[in-house]
């Protein structure tokens, strides 16, 4: 399952859709000829947090009847496999949001500008934007940005002292791999003359996630002796919203579950699991231990009873907290975490030895600094390099100008190692390339709001095979990985997704 569709110096051109649609999304589902006994194996029902049933098998006789006690059914079970795929308009990025003159598009090459020139591009985007901001813009707003000064305040100084030093890597690594992808046929220069579908999105797709965490907060606290850490999805029975809500969620099954919410279907990948919380309810996650994991698969071996007080860690750790802003606390719309909030995320509890720490940062220089200066040494975390993610459309530009003041077409990755045991972090460094410095993930952004990429083919040649990942504060799930949020399953809505076929 790989997602690259090229590799390079200066780094990697990602495929975000089809690695979504490699995921295994497909639903087994038994069931029986007509007249015989239906039994429906994808769906667990969570939709009654006061009720707890189990699946039973719902016969049926010739008629469409129910038969009633001392009737004999026969049936012959069969198996068919619902697939779902992504909904391909989700990632149809054809043209930039704000249109570049002809010199400043990616393929003319990099400029060599000054400070003092980026600050004067920078000005100049942003009049461009303002009086093109008629969508979601009041006319009041929008003569707002036209009238302001050229006067930068120290945050925006901070940003474009940063974008000065690291434009020119950005702008030649995406150069060198977008050319790959038009080579191949990845990316095509004519989309943005032909493609005039909207990305319009599925009206409702959720059932209020982040409500339903805060609405756990009243369940009544169980004790975590008599508790399961972990609830691994089968055939049989379907759990309460307070269980899904107070312990780990597990697909260890090769096809996908459908997991009904509230009234709201979610897709669950083969060999995934989760936990669905906020922030104040992370103990779940802190109790997984080995055995849960593991039991399903390796038994029990005489004289290890041992492994169920050994408490998983994870050698992979990735992280997109929801960054305090301005933005966000005007208009009310995303929770947000302060930073003495994200400093309590017990990351050391949850990291292996030499475990390696992958942090998402938005482009506030604020922010940057606060993740190596304070939040790292926090957690024993070394920093090790800065990456960047490059937002291209389907022709190979940038989405945003480069040199736009506000918004830019990149994100930034901090990379960094526990430190710890050095005995132990030399063992499972063996046979690991070194991080580097610097490195580019570029790639067609999703549409849908903080949906980033895939990070598992890029970490690979970093990490040793078959090891622990976790990622916190996601809004989706993966294979292989351990997924915690208050919107975990956002992304995962059975509205992103198109029934593609049956397979009998």
């Amino acid at each position: 399952m790989m997602s690259v569709v090229h590799r390079l110096a200066a780094g990697w051109l990602l495929d975000h859709l089809t690695f979504i649609n490699q995921c295994g999304y497909e639903v087994c589902d038994s069931f029986a000829r007509p007249g015989g006994v239906a039994l429906n194996t994808s769906v667990m029902s969570t939709g009654d947090c006061h009720h707890t049933s189990n699946f039973a098998a719902t016969a049926t006789s010739r008629d469409g009847s129910i038969p009633g006690p001392g009737d004999v059914v026969e049936a012959e079970l069969k198996t068919a496999k619902t697939r779902y795929v992504f909904r391909e308009e989700f990632f149809d990025i054809s043209k930039p949001h704000i249109a570049v003159a002809s010199e400043e598009q990616l393929c003319q090459g990099c400029p060599e500008l000054s400070l003092t020139e980026i600050k004067a591009n920078s000005n100049r985007e942003e009049h461009q934007e303002g009086t093109k901001s008629g969508i979601g813009d009041s006319v009041a707003s929008a003569r707002k940005k036209r009238k302001r000064k050229c006067v930068f305040n120290q945050g925006e100084l901070d940003a474009l002292e940063y974008h000065s030093k690291v434009r020119k890597l950005i702008w030649e690594g995406t150069w060198r791999l977008v050319q790959e992808g038009l080579k191949s046929g990845f990316l095509h220069r004519n989309t943005a003359e032909v493609s005039c579908r909207k990305n319009v999105g599925p009206g409702h797709t959720d059932c209020g996630l982040a409500e339903l965490c805060e609405m756990a907060k009243q369940f009544l606290a169980v004790n975590e002796s008599d508790h399961q850490a972990v609830h691994v999805l089968d055939d049989e029975t379907s759990i309460p919203e307070q269980d899904l809500l107070s312990c780990v969620t597990e697909n260890s099954s090769n096809c996908a579950k459908i997991v009904v919410l509230m009234g709201q279907k979610y897709l669950v990948p083969p060999k995934s699991s989760f936990l669905l919380s906020d922030i104040s309810c992370l103990q779940p996650l802190m109790n997984c231990k080995y055995l849960q994991a593991l039991e399903f698969t390796t038994p029990l071996l005489p004289g290890k009873g041992n492994l169920m007080s050994n408490k998983k860690k994870y050698d992979v750790i990735v992280i997109d907290p929801p960054w305090e802003n301005k933005s966000l606390k005007r208009s009310n719309r995303y929770s947000y975490l302060s930073s003495w909030q994200i400093k309590q995320i017990p990351v050391p509890a949850l990291a292996a030895p030499n475990c390696l720490v992958v942090t998402w940062v938005t482009n506030r220089q604020k922010h940057l600094r606060f993740v190596k200066d304070e939040l790292y040494p926090h957690w024993s975390v070394k920093t090790l390099a800065e990456w960047h993610w490059v937002k291209i459309t389907r022709a190979g530009e940038f989405v945003l100008p480069l040199d736009s003041l506000h918004k830019k077409p990149y994100e930034v990755l901090v990379l960094g190692r526990v430190q710890g045991d050095i005995k132990e972090a030399l063992r499972k460094s063996e046979d690991v390339l070194p991080v580097p410095e610097h490195k580019l993930i570029v790639s067609i952004p999703c549409s849908l709001h903080s949906h980033k990429p895939p990070l598992t083919a890029v970490l690979a040649e970093f990490i040793k095979p078959d090891v622990e990942c976790l990622e916190l504060f996601a809004r989706n799930l993966q294979p292989g990985w351990t997924s915690w949020g208050n919107e975990v399953l956002k992304f995962q809505h059975i509205d992103y997704f198109t029934l593609l076929q049956n397979k009998n």
